[in-house]
């Protein structure tokens, strides 16, 4: 008698409203197994294999059997396959997790001139963990959806939940994934710096109150002088992580007699995150050598010692500019470590806007050069609010924003070339005052004012008609030099900054401002689909032209 297949329902109790993963018919699945095999295995094997496998699919054989257990258990659980994929793909595994399970994403290079640039930059990435927490605990990270032949279908959500959340314990048989959502017990609301091998919890709220990048810096540069101080230091503890992970039980087992290991370790398995400040590697930062650093730390010589390889995330930071993070992979996939690794890195790569300078030509006057078009508006700063902070906000207000953000422009752009603008007169008034002697006005000693020629962002539009570029260096050596060159179907970008600067980075500048391009572009898609869809349901005329 033939196993019926049940249809696939919703989760009445999921918010998501995601249907629950159908449970595939049993012969379909029997032969496509013997499809996948039969040309990977000798023939007189895979004889036998059909043998077996016509065996298992029989009327009212074992397969039909488990077919109806495993339709039980999907009307049960929110996924029938989850708990045994879990522990068939990492939970059971033995072997250590460096290398073996945990990947890594390596950051851009680092060019840090002191031990302040690290902390500085320590300081930063922990306020973007913590922003990207906090837009996952009021749900506020907008659902994704599939791609190509599942393009619109919204994805499942629930492994962001456990970005912070997770521990996984391990066993002397098998591991466990501890989530640390509890009614009992409070949020974590600290994260553990590794540093020197010591590690140290950093209470990131304090009296509800999170605290900044200046408070982060500080407790960063006390960890620091601490780990400094040896006679103080401990043995590299974290190196047991690294271990097999049935070696790793048998040790945690030991420490957890004495009550302070206990204390402590309970402390680090409910932390948000890892912070390692590594010590200098020691040697060429190439490609090859950044990604060992990344997935192993260099060994017990090294920085081997200086992490926690049971949290989901550690942030590595090393002196050298060698950086990135580490990720134990049980609780989320790929795509989850890089959605927030390029949120962090944006987070990082600056988050303000800053005195831009866009050439605007005014040689319809006698003599005429430039002026500059002040593309860093009021409303460019409100358009980015709504794309990178906003998130009750719908694409229709997005798109009002960049409209609203693109007229301003325009509008400046018409001052300037007609000789509107202000940074030529501003000039002129300044200029004259020197020619006349007079005391210079306060208007341009105001650090306003200064600020106001500091232009961070240098921006040039030099179209061609052939495939070539312009380029040239910032104008302030903490700035960007951005030439652009709009071609019909695509943009060529020139982008330079100093090396020997720490804030800026041309690699991580350019990355992102593609990313924010194809931002823009979905958006635009998105609402000139929803525009077209409206006219066809509404049946809206259009406006025909008459011949006169």
């Amino acid at each position: 008698m033939p196993v019926l297949q049940r249809e696939p329902s919703k989760n009445a109790g999921d918010p998501s409203g995601l249907p629950k993963l159908p449970v595939a018919p049993l012969q379909q699945t029997l032969d496509m197994y013997l499809k996948c095999m039969s040309h990977l295995i000798p023939e007189e094997q895979l004889r036998n294999t059909k043998t077996i496998v016509k065996k298992f699919g029989a009327p009212g054989g074992v397969g039909e059997m488990l077919q109806r257990k495993l339709l039980d258990r999907r009307d049960l659980k929110a996924n029938w396959v989850y708990d045994y994929w879990l522990e068939d793909m990492y939970l059971n595994n033995r072997l250590a997790l460096p290398v073996n399970s945990s990947p890594v994403m390596v950051f851009p290079k680092q060019k840090f001139r002191c031990q302040s640039d690290v902390l500085r930059y320590a300081a930063n990435l922990i306020s973007g963990v913590l922003e990207y927490k906090s837009l996952i605990e009021t749900h506020s990270l907008p659902v994704e959806e599939g791609r190509g032949q599942q393009a619109g279908t919204p994805l499942c959500m629930d492994q962001y939940y456990k970005v912070f959340t997770s521990y996984r314990l391990p066993g002397p048989k098998t591991d466990t994934l501890v989530a640390q959502r509890s009614t009992v017990m409070p949020e974590p609301e600290h994260i553990i710096v590794a540093c020197k091998n010591q590690l140290f919890v950093l209470d990131v709220v304090i009296n509800f109150r999170r605290l900044n990048e200046k408070d982060l810096y500080t407790q960063l540069k006390r960890i620091r002088e601490m780990a400094d101080c040896e006679e103080e230091r401990l043995p590299p503890i974290g190196l047991l992580t690294s271990d097999g992970r049935t070696q790793w039980a048998e040790a945690r087992s030991i420490l957890i007699k004495d009550s302070t290991n206990r204390d402590s370790l309970d402390m680090i398995e409910r932390c948000l995150c890892l912070v390692c400040l590594d010590d200098s590697s020691g040697v060429e930062l190439t490609d090859t050598n950044r990604a060992s650093l990344m997935l192993h730390g260099g060994g017990k010589d090294k920085n081997g010692g200086n992490r926690w390889y049971d949290k989901p995330m550690q942030f590595v930071i090393g002196a050298d500019g060698c950086c990135g993070v580490v990720c134990e992979h049980s609780p989320f996939e790929g795509i989850v470590l890089v959605q927030c690794t390029e949120y962090l890195l944006t987070y990082i790569c600056h988050r303000c806007l800053v005195p831009t300078y866009e050439s605007a030509s005014i040689r319809r006057f006698q003599e005429g050069r430039v002026d500059n078009i002040r593309s860093a508006t009021p409303e460019a700063l409100a358009f980015v609010k709504a794309m990178t902070v906003s998130s009750n906000i719908t694409d229709a207000e997005k798109m009002e924003k960049f409209r609203t953000a693109v007229t301003a422009q325009t509008n400046y752009t018409i001052l300037a070339v007609t000789g509107m603008a202000i940074d030529n007169h501003l000039l002129g008034l300044r200029e004259v005052s020197k020619e006349l002697k007079v005391e210079m006005p306060e208007l341009f000693t105001d650090p306003t004012y200064l600020t106001s020629i500091q232009f961070i962002l240098s921006t040039s539009q030099v179209p061609t008609t052939e495939e070539m570029f312009c380029c040239y260096g910032p104008v302030v050596p903490n700035g960007y030099g951005a030439c652009y060159n709009p071609q019909t179907d695509h943009i060529i970008f020139c982008v330079s900054s100093f090396r020997d600067c720490a804030e800026t980075s041309s690699d991580l500048f350019v990355k992102t401002l593609e990313g924010c391009l194809k931002e823009m572009q979905d958006l635009c898609r998105k609402c000139n689909i929803q525009a077209d869809s409206a006219e066809r349901m509404g049946g809206t005329p259009k406006k025909t032209a008459k011949k006169s």
